[in-house]
């Protein structure tokens, strides 16, 4: 499955290594395409998974897609549990980015 935007894979990974949370698909840290993740500054604390990591999406032909994806670095203790797989640094995608299979 690939993320894109503008056209431009920002992510890459087979189907079974995606984590789908609460209706949005994570992307292993590996899977990202280099280059296009800059830290946001953005806060957010989700209740059960524990502190957001948010990131401006950056494509080669330069569009910027500010606050287009996030991942939690260090969920809290029993949501990889709730989730059922391991998903630290997966990163997910706000709207903007479109999906392929």
């Amino acid at each position: 499955m690939q993320a894109l935007v503008n056209g431009a894979v920002i992510a890459d990974a087979a189907p079974e290594d995606i984590v789908l949370i609460e209706g949005n698909r994570y992307f292993p840290p590996a899977s990202i395409a280099a280059g296009t993740l800059e830290k946001s500054p953005t806060p957010y604390t989700c209740p059960w998974k524990g502190v957001c990591q948010y990131f401006d999406v950056v494509t080669p032909d330069g569009t910027r897609i500010s606050d287009g994806a996030w991942s939690y670095p260090n969920p809290y203790d029993g949501a990889e549990e709730r989730v059922g797989h391991a998903f630290a640094n997966f990163v997910a995608f706000a709207p903007g980015a479109t999906f392929t299979d």
